[in-house]
């Protein structure tokens, strides 16, 4: 499981793990209750006759039912908060953790009580509230223990790879702070940039990478997730800016001394990293929204596997009536500050499209650097349909869950289109984690060019918000149903 570590959307105090176990289990804890109390209804109304039945879904599908059922939520939610069970400084043990699910649920089961009364066909009996107590308090805390693994497997990262810009001694010490695991965090540091021909420390001459005019090229063809600038500000002013503008088009995060410098998109923050305080200009966003995005994508993702699962049996048998070949198709993807991932989606194409790409390239319809042709001879005849409706997409709902994906963000590109890239500004696309869905989808795909495509992909970066998600997602949905500019 590959996910992006975000320890710097919280505010440094706060770990990103425990951010993400308080986000998910606002919905986990809240489902939970509402799932056993309707099992324990459910289970002691199974004896009804059918006619009865029928009587009881009309009855309890009404609007005013399903506001009872809302209320009890928003409810049961505000109880387990009141218990502090959402606390994030908080990190309990399950021994701390169990009088507090046991006081919340008690609470929430007499909430529940109040069914009763308000059930004018008498289906509902103040019992099912008792019966559903035990169920409820074992459920909730298998679910926290199930969330917080999940949350503790999100927060083991890749090592955040470090390029440092100088080499005297200011860059000395922070290597040493680096690799004997003074710097929060794990981090290698994977080359120095210097113009300096004379490099006195032997540790530091073994790992040049470029000279200060190569750093641009640097960052669009490594993968690096932090520039750390350790040049003498009084000499080095403008060596300094023109670094943090390097850092600012290729979208990387860039960490100087306590001096403040003009940036044009990134935002300083002050930021204590082993013996080397420092402000780091965040060229994305970097607060606790981010958290709640991964939550939201986490408990998405599932959802929407869970509901098309029968859909996806259907396709699967589909495409194997029609073609031969597996059932999915995984493409090695540029992602998350160009690390590489698989991307899966369901085959559309023959098996050797990928092979047969090379002699269609004078065919290619689409301007920039990547490929695309109407009437692609390659399609298989399922496959069609399934670009046209975007049903090929559904398994990179499993990209989401890994964290390879989000929900919604850039779409993310193959290797041949990015190794056409030519100028660093296009690589900003490669700061956030690419998506599902996004501005592109939503605005005619492939009927926009790729300057306009570039346009919505740094709009979205620069303008994101956790409204904006939610907008798109609902877009997406006439978008897909419209079919427009789907190849």
């Amino acid at each position: 499981m590959r996910l992006v570590s975000q320890r710097a959307a919280s505010s440094g105090t706060v770990p990103y793990d425990r951010l993400l176990f308080v986000e998910l289990c606002r919905s986990t804890d809240v489902a939970i209750a509402v799932v056993l109390l309707g099992t324990v209804f459910l289970v002691a109304n199974a004896d009804t006759r059918l006619e009865s039945w029928n009587d009881l879904l009309r009855l309890h599908l009404t609007f005013p039912k399903l506001l009872e059922l809302a209320v009890f939520a928003f409810l049961c939610q505000q109880t387990f908060r009141l218990f502090g069970l959402y606390d994030k400084n908080w990190t309990p043990g399950l021994r701390d953790e169990l009088p507090r699910v046991v006081a919340a649920c008690s609470v929430a089961a007499l909430i529940s009580l109040v069914f009763a009364p308000l059930s004018e066909s008498g289906a509902y009996r103040g019992v099912f509230s008792l019966v559903a107590w035990l169920p409820m308090v074992i459920g909730t805390l298998g679910g926290r223990v199930a969330v917080r693994k999940l949350a503790e497997r999100a927060n083991h990262a890749p090592a955040k790879r470090v390029l440092v810009v100088g080499s005297g001694p200011l860059a000395h010490r922070l290597f040493r702070d680096i690799t004997e695991g003074r710097v929060p965090g794990a981090r290698e540091v994977v080359g120095f940039v210097d113009s300096n021909p004379e490099i006195v420390f032997g540790e530091i001459s073994n790992r040049i990478v470029g000279t200060l005019d190569q750093l641009e090229q640097l960052l669009m063809h490594m993968v690096v997730d932090e520039v750390v600038i350790a040049l003498p500000i009084k000499s080095q002013y403008a060596a300094i800016q023109r670094v943090i503008g390097d850092c600012e088009a290729a979208g990387v995060q860039c960490r100087y001394s306590s001096e403040l410098f003009h940036a044009k998109i990134a935002s300083p923050r002050v930021e204590v990293a082993g013996s080397y305080p420092a402000v780091a200009m965040h060229a994305t966003t970097a607060d606790d929204r981010l958290v709640v995005k991964r939550a939201i994508d986490i408990a998405g993702a599932a959802f929407g596997i869970m509901l098309t699962a029968p859909l996806w049996l259907l396709i699967a048998v589909a495409i194997k009536a029609t073609s031969r070949g597996p059932v999915f198709f995984a493409q090695e993807r540029y992602g998350w500050r160009k690390r590489r991932f698989r991307m899966l989606k369901f085959r559309t194409m023959v098996t050797d499209a990928e092979a047969l790409q090379a002699s269609l390239e004078s065919r290619n319809e689409a301007g920039g650097p990547v490929f695309k042709i109407h009437n692609d001879p390659r399609i298989t005849p399922i496959g069609s349909f399934l670009r046209k409706t975007s049903l090929d997409e559904l398994p990179q709902l499993w990209n989401v869950l890994r964290g390879d994906m989000s929900l919604v963000g850039p779409r993310p590109l193959p290797m041949r289109d990015v190794r056409r890239f030519s100028e660093a500004w296009l690589m900003r696309r490669f700061s956030v984690l690419p998506g599902i869905t996004g501005l592109w989808q939503i605005s005619g795909r492939s009927n926009l060019t790729f300057e306009q495509w570039m346009a919505l992909d740094l709009h979205y970066i620069d303008r994101w918000s956790l409204g904006m998600d939610i907008a798109i997602l609902l877009r997406t949905i006439p978008a897909v149903l419209r079919g427009v500019g789907a190849a």
